[in-house]
């Protein structure tokens, strides 16, 4: 194809997902004028993976593959081939000392009878009052669902996962994250006691056989040009009018145009001359720390564990809001030649919600085994790692400051996307913040319009499979 535009020297700060899309699109277009630049010793970013010293793989995450974009899937084909297992999704909620299926609200007859009754109230009543407009998201929580799914569930998961309370929180951000109620759904799944496990845009994902999710952007990485990749480059300032770079070994480079995922409030501080209105804008912008920890066990996986995904824990007895078992998504992410499991579980840590990191490793493991969680196993890896930009809050007034942070970095030619460089949650996944990559270098090559960060909720519709 033939570049209708020309964004002179394009330097792309990150090998995440972002930066891996723009990159992979640029070659794709013959365009070879561009030159990514990595802090880490690989690709992957926030989507990298970890072996530790026994041997157990674990995501910066909870990460899984599942796609809106048709082309998205067909670049991650190309980089792994067949080396994919399949999964149906199997979500849960941990809460009263029992199971209960994800989507909560579909499934309240695993409740005692008590608590079905008064969330079921509560979404009989919500129904009936059905508002039009919340004014931020603990008003829609109880709007949408009831007090009594915001009681037992909904309000004290959502202050645990973000770190900030729900009054605190928009509403423009859910789309498809959150199923809204069906009444008659739910009443016949109590009639029937039917456990409704389908709903979702995740319910069927797949993950790499080896090398953790990490092992994905690795592979997406080597299809691009080693001559276009710099690790171990870490950039410490930019000079907007000057256009340069100047990195952390001290070396300098001058750039005609910027793709960057670094997180927003990072970059916006790393640029010389910015306004003090959008310094201030910047360090509005809301987030939380997120501790990552891998307990990696030996000996037999809990037979209520054995086909499970990942687990939700609303209630205060722990400190994680979700665990996943990650030897189900694949037996190579444990050591081989006995029996092993791992489970790995995320903490929010916020000004709202501090986290004492010493203490962090005991009460992680003395909850999971109040949760039923390990079993007769024995501990034999206990891997923790704290992401400080965990999640992009979707607090209020974030898109009045997002409109007045990106066009302000454009005027400069300076394009922020990704799950941080963009701050949208909602389109905040490996295939958005890939897509968004490779949007953009449409934009920059071909002068076609970006579709996922400007309109997430076309993106999100189903309706929206780009080529």
């Amino acid at each position: 194809m033939t570049a209708r535009l020309d964004p002179g020297r394009v330097l792309i700060l990150g090998a995440g997902p972002t930066g891996l899309g723009a990159a992979y699109r640029f070659q794709q277009l013959g365009f070879d004028n561009f030159q990514i630049l990595e802090s880490a010793p690989s690709a992957g970013g926030l989507a990298a993976s970890v072996v530790d010293a026994e041997g157990f793989t674990w995501d910066l995450g909870g990460h899984v593959q599942f796609s809106h974009y048709a082309y998205y899937d067909d670049v991650l084909d190309a980089a792994l081939g067949g080396e994919w297992l399949w999964h149906e999704r199997e979500s849960w909620v941990w809460i009263r000392g029992g199971f209960v299926p994800y989507p909560f609200q579909n499934n309240i007859h695993r409740l005692e009878r008590d608590d079905m009754e008064f969330a079921l109230r509560g979404l009989e009543r919500a129904a009936a009052r059905r508002v039009t407009r919340a004014a931020n998201f603990s008003e829609w929580i109880h709007a949408t669902f009831g007090d009594g799914i915001a009681q037992l569930f909904l309000y004290p998961y959502n202050f645990k996962v973000w770190g900030v309370p729900p009054e605190q929180m928009g509403v423009s951000w859910m789309g498809e994250r959150v199923a809204v109620p069906d009444i008659e759904r739910i009443r016949r799944n109590i009639a029937e006691q039917h456990d409704d496990v389908s709903w979702g845009p995740n319910n069927r994902f797949r993950f790499p056989r080896r090398g953790g999710t990490g092992a994905i952007w690795q592979r997406v990485g080597e299809l691009i040009h080693p001559a276009h990749r710099l690790f171990e480059h870490r950039m410490i300032r930019i000079d907007p009018k000057g256009q340069t770079v100047t990195l952390a070994n001290g070396r300098t480079m001058r750039y005609d145009t910027m793709i960057t995922s670094v997180p927003l409030d990072v970059l916006v501080e790393s640029c010389d001359g910015m306004t003090p209105k959008t310094r201030r804008a910047a360090r509005s912008l809301v987030h939380s720390a997120v501790h990552i920890l891998g307990v990696g066990l030996k000996g037999p996986l809990p037979v209520e564990l054995a086909r499970k995904c990942w687990m939700y824990f609303p209630e205060d007895h722990n400190p994680y809001y979700r665990v996943t078992v990650f030897s189900n998504y694949s037996p190579e992410n444990v050591p081989s030649g006995a029996e092993y499991f791992s489970l790995m579980a995320e903490v929010c840590e916020s000004s709202f919600k501090p986290v004492d990191h010493t203490a962090l490793r005991d009460w992680t493991l003395a909850a999971m085994r109040k949760d039923g969680l390990i079993g007769d196993a024995d501990v034999v890896s206990f891997w923790h790692r704290r992401l400080e930009h965990g999640y992009p809050t979707p607090f209020l007034g974030r898109d009045e400051i997002l409109n007045q942070l990106i066009p302000t970095l454009a005027e400069h030619r300076i394009h922020s996307r990704g799950r941080f460089g963009g701050w949208k949650y909602e389109v905040a996944n490996q295939d958005h913040s890939f897509m968004q990559g490779v949007e953009l270098a449409d934009r920059l090559i071909l002068d076609e319009a970006e579709t996922t960060y400007f309109d997430p909720a076309r993106a999100n519709s189903g309706m929206f499979l780009r080529r």
